[in-house]
């Protein structure tokens, strides 16, 4: 999938609230939004646009809402790229996260634009949703978990909702080695801990999704990257 690059003006619309959390959440909001082919892929090929109620689990600082906040500024001052979809125009966007370093980060940045929830995704409510997005969460979790916190995904999700689920594929070779060395030294420059990983192959996260009431499809998520990331955009069967 050829990687479509974010503008210039979204990115520092997205990036700037940040420099008011300090100077590593605005260089690590600016370089992971600019070098993570996910965010522009959400926007470029419309998979929020027609969501309203979004809920991002395991939000970190709240680059999401960050991001979608910028599009609509983008959008406002006529700087939106013509080959885009529209930008989303989210009513509510909830985010959720363990480490309070993270949660206050979100919460200096962006303020009451959005929710920011100290909490752990396997015991916190989730409400209800048209969007949920889990970018790169689910691998952090015990296999058990995992399964509980989809069907609760399924629970909470509208029947016409969409979950953004981004997963390393474990059957990737040395990319998805690559992608777990990353992972391990983002989640312990985060303010986390050396933790074990908890991965699958491709095909063993489709299975489990189906068996949880979802139909997916898979995007390849890793261009301009040495990773082995798949997005499976997620909707009830």
């Amino acid at each position: 999938m050829t990687r479509s690059a974010p503008p210039a003006l979204l990115l520092d619309e997205a990036s700037a609230p940040y420099r008011t959390a300090g100077g590593f959440a605005y260089h690590f909001t600016r370089g992971k939004l600019r070098a993570d082919p996910a965010f522009a892929a959400i926007l470029a090929q419309g998979l929020l646009a027609q969501s309203t109620h979004i809920l991002d689990l395991g939000c970190g600082q709240g680059l999401l809402a960050a991001w979608l906040f910028a599009a609509i500024t983008c959008t406002q001052r006529g700087s939106w790229p013509s080959a885009w979809p529209s930008a989303p125009q989210p009513q509510s966007i909830r985010g959720i996260d363990r480490l309070p370093r993270d949660i206050e980060r979100a919460r200096r940045a962006l303020g009451d634009r959005a929710e920011f929830l100290l909490g752990d995704i396997r015991e916190t409510s989730f409400g209800t949703a048209d969007a949920v997005v889990i970018l790169d969460v689910l691998h952090f979790i015990d296999f058990e978990s995992q399964q509980r916190i989809l069907a609760r995904v399924r629970t909470a999700l509208a029947p016409q909702g969409v979950m953004l689920l981004r997963i390393g594929d474990a059957a990737g070779g040395w990319r998805f080695r690559l992608s777990q060395g990353v992972d391990r030294t983002v989640a312990l420059a985060r303010g986390g801990t050396f933790t074990r990983l908890y991965c699958r192959t491709l095909v063993e996260w489709l299975t489990l999704l189906g068996n949880n009431g979802f139909r997916s499809t898979a995007l390849p998520m890793s261009a301009g990257t040495l990773f082995s990331n798949v997005l499976l955009v997620t909707k009830p069967a």
